[in-house]
């Protein structure tokens, strides 16, 4: 009888075994098929293969034999079967349109297209075993990791963000992959290959899109995790991406009109007293900004109620003129602020790994809010809400959002969710979402706020990028160009600039040209805001920090405000275009701005043309980027005919025409019918 219960008892436990799926792996050599994944360990590596939606793979790998569930910012995503086939000498991954063979011996993986084409393949060293993935401890399961890929010398790559390095094809490039101010860093890149890559990880690292081999790099994580997916044109690719990450709201209808931002209104009534000059002009304006410092210590998150007496009439008076007010936070706690103890004793604050609390030298010492924290960012979220929300401020400027830690010190920073090393490249993504949620809970149906940086989902949170505190000169503003179609090709449809850089001269006859050139461009920018500090400076007395020279519209002379103010018409007859085509941002995720090869995939000139790009499918926009240009060339893509809107002229695409150029209008072609009218 012993005997027998021995055997039922041993019967149980592998039936209970079996049942939990262990008898349905299948193993041969290195590989082992568990359910829907593909797993491969060797030597000391272990890398996961998962199906990831449709069409489309996830890579995970690390040396510590252990693989996290740490999704980040991906959104779930439906179930889809894969397709496993284990062989003596290789494995094969189906999800739908891609394909991954992986070699036995080293594990080495090619990922193919639909057509048998390669789309991206592990690289090699005749040395060097396991020279596409590479591991460095850091001390438990952390790792300096690194996966190399190989890579076409004719391939074109885009995405990644935003950086200034006045390039549009990233291709031969190397980014670094963190976050400062004028650069954001969005990893995710689109080849003309037919392949969109995802690098899942929040660590400070880099991007070695070089013209032997595609790398990526992370100086402190635990693994290595990626997405890839084909595409047929690099439109498939962007809606695909915002599928996994998330896209824009809907843009509120004030959004698409014109912004009035400076460094800095001081008072209540000089920012209403702008605004009345506005409507009585019979100028157009939909939002008005009220700059930092209009609090009386950093980090009370409050209007000084001696300089803006009574916040809440406004913006009813504002709202009554149609206009919306922003007002600038930052996730910054000043020593001598009414919120820093409660801060810092709850944690909710960004630490140091060594010593007790790390500062931004920016006219007083401030701490950060650690934003990552999810009750650090209810609690900032509470201070906002009594003191602005249940004012009706319904938009928020999040300045230092990267955040701007001087000295900056990754590994020095400890946040909730990790080291900094390991972490940092998120926090302004937290940051969107601490005042996305509130103004959400709060029943705010629609939501656009301003923000310096991002990081991979943050369209979804109504953000608004701009390109940082930019120079105002000819070269940065040829860099708004590529930066902007960029960041679109990254996810976020939302973006824009300081409208003539935010370093400007109002007595510079070469500076009023370039405002005009930008404020032009501006027009046509996915949003149009005036912002800058312009010199000479305004000093102010008593107050911590002081102001640039008026900056509106009539405040450069004559000339500058005729053409200005007529531009400002030119935006206003363009908002229910632009309207319509920031609903399928918000629908598909397509960007308004975006270069000529997302509309002419076929066109092989258009994937180098990198100084004009299409403002929605029916509009090519050729800024003036050259000071005293007399003209310049336009390339108009083949397959449409082209209408200048200034002159009526059409032209056959496929051809490159030189322009005449005058200080009053930006070059403009439309097709499909479409009209734009400038007068």
């Amino acid at each position: 009888m012993k005997k027998r219960a021995i055997l039922i008892l041993l019967f149980i436990v592998s039936s209970m075994y079996s049942f939990e799926g262990y008898s349905q792996d299948q193993q041969e050599g290195p590989f082992t098929k568990q359910e829907n994944r593909l797993i491969w360990e060797n030597e000391g590596q272990l890398f996961w293969i998962d199906a990831f939606g449709e069409n489309a793979l996830r890579f995970r790998s690390s040396k510590s034999l252990r693989i996290t569930d740490e999704d980040w910012n991906l959104l779930p995503q439906p179930k889809a079967q894969l397709e496993i086939t284990i062989s003596p000498k290789k494995a094969t991954v189906i999800n739908g349109d891609i394909r991954a063979e992986i070699e036995s011996r080293n594990g080495r993986v090619t990922y193919y297209n639909k057509e048998d084409e390669i789309l991206l393949k592990e690289a090699t060293h005749p040395h060097h075993l396991h020279f596409a993935r590479q591991f460095e401890s850091k001390g438990s399961d952390h790792f300096e990791l690194k996966v190399t890929f190989d890579a076409d010398a004719d391939e074109h790559l885009y995405g990644m963000g935003q950086y200034t390095n006045d390039r549009l094809d990233l291709k031969g490039t190397v980014l670094e992959l963190a976050q400062k101010n004028t650069q954001i860093s969005i990893p995710f890149l689109l080849s003309t290959k037919g392949y969109g890559f995802i690098w899942n990880n929040p660590a400070i690292g880099r991007a070695e899109l070089s013209m032997t081999h595609t790398s990526f790099y992370a100086e402190y994580a635990k693994q290595i995790d990626y997405v890839i997916f084909p595409g047929d044109t690099p439109a498939d690719l962007v809606e695909h991406y915002a599928d996994l990450t998330g896209k824009s709201p809907k843009m509120p209808e004030y959004g698409t009109g014109f912004w009035q931002s400076k460094l800095r209104y001081h008072s209540q009534e000089e920012l209403l007293n702008v605004a009345r000059e506005y409507k009585k002009r019979n100028l157009p304006i939909s939002v008005i900004v009220a700059d930092f410092y209009h609090w009386p210590v950093t980090g009370d998150w409050k209007f000084n109620s001696e300089l803006w007496p009574d916040p809440k009439a406004m913006v009813e008076e504002l709202r009554s003129l149609d206009i919306e007010l922003m007002v600038s936070v930052w996730p910054t706690l000043a020593e001598k602020s009414e919120n820093y103890k409660y801060f810092t004793e709850h944690n909710f604050t960004i630490r140091p790994e060594l010593g007790n609390n790390l500062f931004l030298k920016a006219n007083d010492d401030l701490t950060f809010v650690d934003v990552t924290y999810p009750k650090a960012r209810k609690a900032m979220w509470s201070k906002l809400k009594e003191n602005y929300f249940d004012m009706g401020i319904r938009m928020f400027w999040m300045d230092e959002a990267e955040p701007e830690i001087e000295p900056l010190e990754y590994k020095n920073i400890r946040y909730y969710r990790g080291n900094g090393l390991e972490v940092s490249n998120i926090y302004p993504y937290n940051f969107a979402q601490a005042i996305y949620e509130g103004q959400q809970e709060g029943g705010q149906k629609e939501v656009i706020n301003l923000i310096r940086s991002g990081w991979i989902g943050s369209q979804k949170f109504g953000t608004l990028l701009w390109s940082g505190d930019i120079s105002g000169d000819f070269p940065t503003l040829r860099k708004q160009v590529k930066a902007g179609l960029n960041i679109g090709l990254a996810g976020i449809p939302w973006w824009n600039t300081d409208i003539g850089g935010f370093y400007g001269s109002s007595t510079s006859e070469d500076y009023k040209e370039l405002l005009i050139r930008w404020f032009q461009f501006g027009a046509f920018s996915p949003v149009m805001r005036m912002h800058g500090v312009i010199s000479p400076t305004v000093k102010l007395e008593g107050q911590i920090t002081n102001s640039g020279s008026p900056n509106e519209v009539w405040s450069f002379g004559d000339k500058p405000y005729e053409i200005m103010s007529r531009y400002l018409i030119i935006r206003e007859k363009l908002r229910p275009y632009i309207q319509k085509h920031m609903d399928i941002a918000s629908e598909k995720g397509t960007p308004l701005m975006r270069p000529l090869f997302y509309d002419f995939p076929n066109d092989d000139a258009t994937y180098t043309i990198d100084d004009e790009y299409m403002f929605g499918p029916d509009i090519l926009v050729a800024p003036v980027l050259e000071a005293k240009a007399k003209s310049r060339s336009i390339y108009l893509p083949e397959g449409s005919k082209w209408k200048d809107v200034h002159s009526g002229k059409t032209y056959k695409g496929g051809q490159t025409i030189t322009y005449k150029v005058s200080i009053e209008d930006i070059p403009l072609f439309t097709r499909n019918g479409y009209t734009l009218k400038l007068k």
